[in-house]
């Protein structure tokens, strides 16, 4: 567990499996993710029980949680690279809980563990061009813009460019 000063980091167990389900299968936040189709409990039951295992999956999924172990969210290290010390980093704050300053809080947590623990030397991540919440979240956090990818994204009849940010930690 990652303790911070309004949250704190944990891993998923499996009692998270209708949380991440009601997350996963919400239809708003697959503008931002590659999601296309909904999950099943099945396969989020099946994800949590291999999640812990980094080096396997060469990825992390976190909850973050405020007190009394309520999960409002997720932040995930993905493309995880041992030989080249990097990751990409995304996160989900649950609706009821945005703009209360959570997200910056656990991407500080993230960056100490893979700093301290995994002794990375680089986060990256790719966000939508329409995505405001979350270009304010990485830029404010110190991340870098380092290239566009253009009209990277279509949906509901529109192309949308994809910001590339990286963080040297």
């Amino acid at each position: 567990m990652f303790l911070g000063k309004k949250i704190y980091l944990r891993q998923l167990e499996k009692e998270d499996a209708p949380t991440l389900l009601s997350w996963e299968n919400d239809c708003e936040n697959w503008r931002y993710s590659e999601t296309e189709a909904p999950y099943s409990l099945a396969q989020i039951q099946q994800y949590i029980e291999i999640a812990s295992d980094i080096r396997q999956t060469l990825q992390l999924r976190l909850m973050i949680c405020l007190n009394a172990h309520a999960p409002i969210g997720n932040i995930d290290l993905f493309q995880i690279d041992f030989k080249n010390k990097r990751a990409g980093v995304g996160i989900l704050i649950d609706k009821d809980h945005r703009e209360k300053r959570y997200a910056s809080e656990a991407l500080l947590l993230l960056e100490s563990y893979v700093k301290e623990h995994l002794d990375f030397i680089q986060l990256f991540c790719t966000i939508r061009s329409d995505n405001k919440a979350s270009i304010q979240l990485f830029e404010s956090s110190g991340y870098e813009k380092i290239g566009v990818k253009k009209k990277w994204y279509y949906c509901s009849g529109k192309t949308y460019d994809a910001y590339f940010y990286q963080k040297i930690l």
